[in-house]
């Protein structure tokens, strides 16, 4: 049975600096004007709704007195800081020192830090990863499937994951992902080897347990689990430990050969470093927005490639993936995970009410298992504030947007 860690062999290597951070000489100078933050809700069909299409996200808009405003869309309550903290850290303040704002506390917040890079790509004139020294225009993707439903996926049948699993493959994708959060820990090794079965040896299958999420392991447990899910060729087993702790996946990780894997909610480089240093992860997994932005990612990804340990960002989806793409493509990762799916609907599907917030007919480009990063300037998407101001909704402090899949 061949290796799994050969999944990602070479992936630390693609993440070379080999370009510096290019802004175009002649960009005028530019001050952050005002930043806006504010929930919107795409109409959908009830049917639609159900289904798992994607309507609710968090516009985050930076004007500048060039003229210029830089967008994104993610997830998140920062519009609770607006008045309090962000406004008062940004606006005024040069456009392009990044540095600058990431110690005014940008790193809390994501997704105005995206929305600047926005704004310097337009200036600019160049998409955000080129502008990273990033030279990959596509990116190798995966799909991670969580079924409507008990969050848990006890009441999935292993059958229902294999089916998916070979749709996924037939439309050209290379890999999917699913939770661990079966009651009996080893029921979702058995789904592991019921998907092989179904999609063949050299479809790439990832294991998540999420960490906390749903009750932690004790250590016997994650290495019966790791040990089982090996049988079936799996290609890694995603937070099997509680976050804080990095002894124990450092541990695991040297008992077996399945890739151990981690990092989605960590922020800033203090608990990357301590990753690195104590070799908890066999793969580093950061949230763009968690862990503070597209500047915060390529430094982790350069702290990674000195431990010659490749990343792999933890995934998204819908308008919120444009973020990740220009992330990705700026360190050269050879996977983008797709999160979170609903089965039966695919990607373009889950997306399409995305569309009525944009200039364009086609939100991204997938083709024979590959994402196209946008080439347009800033994030790449040609967005229609006037359909964005039309959906803004009232801020509903205990409301959760996302309920039932936390990602």
């Amino acid at each position: 049975m061949p290796s799994r860690r050969r999944f990602v062999a070479g992936l630390g290597a693609a993440a070379a600096l080999t370009q510096p951070i290019r802004l175009a000489a002649a960009a005028s100078p530019a001050r952050i004007r005002n930043v806006e933050i504010f929930p919107i809700e795409i109409p959908v069909s009830r049917e639609e709704l159900e289904a798992g299409k994607y309507a609710r996200y968090t516009f985050f808009e930076v004007e500048t007195d060039a003229g210029v405003r830089g967008y994104c869309f993610d997830r998140g309550t920062d519009y609770r800081q607006l008045e309090s903290v962000i406004r008062p850290a940004l606006v005024g303040k040069d456009l392009f020192a990044i540095e600058e704002h990431l110690r005014a506390g940008l790193a809390q917040w994501g997704g105005v830090e995206q929305a600047i890079w926005d704004a310097i790509g337009k200036i600019a004139g160049q998409p955000v990863y080129r502008l990273l020294g990033g030279a990959r225009s596509r990116l190798k993707v995966y799909l991670t499937c969580v079924w409507r439903g008990k969050a848990d996926q006890s009441h999935v049948a292993y059958r229902d994951q294999a089916d998916m699993a070979v749709r996924i493959k037939q439309a050209g994708f290379g890999g999917m992902k699913i939770r661990a959060w079966r009651p009996n820990p080893t029921d979702d090794a058995d789904a592991c080897g019921e998907i092989r079965a179904a999609a063949g040896p050299d479809f790439g299958i990832m294991v998540d347990r999420t960490a906390d999420l749903n009750g932690l392991w004790d250590y016997a447990t994650a290495l019966r689990v790791a040990r089982a899910l090996e049988k079936h060729n799996v290609a890694w087993l995603e937070e099997p430990f509680a976050r804080d702790d990095f002894l124990s996946p450092a541990r695991l990780a040297r008992e077996v050969d399945i890739l151990v894997t981690g990092g989605e909610r960590f922020q800033g480089l203090d608990a990357y470093r301590e990753c690195l240093t104590q070799q908890a992860f066999d793969l580093l997994q950061p949230d763009v927005v968690l862990c503070g932005g597209l500047f915060m990612v390529r430094k982790i990804a350069a702290l990674a490639q000195a431990f010659h340990k490749p990343v792999v960002l933890h995934g998204s989806m819908g308008l919120r993936l444009a973020g990740w793409l220009q992330a990705s493509a700026a360190f050269g990762a050879d996977w983008q995970e797709l999160a979170l799916i609903t089965p039966p609907l695919m990607p373009e599907e889950q997306w399409s009410p995305a569309l009525k917030v944009l200039n364009t007919k086609t939100l991204f480009t997938i083709r024979d298992g590959y994402i196209e990063v946008p080439q347009g300037p800033g994030l790449g998407l040609d967005v229609n504030r006037d359909a964005v101001a039309e959906f803004r909704i009232p801020p509903a402090p205990a409301r959760s947007f996302y309920p039932q899949y936390p990602g």
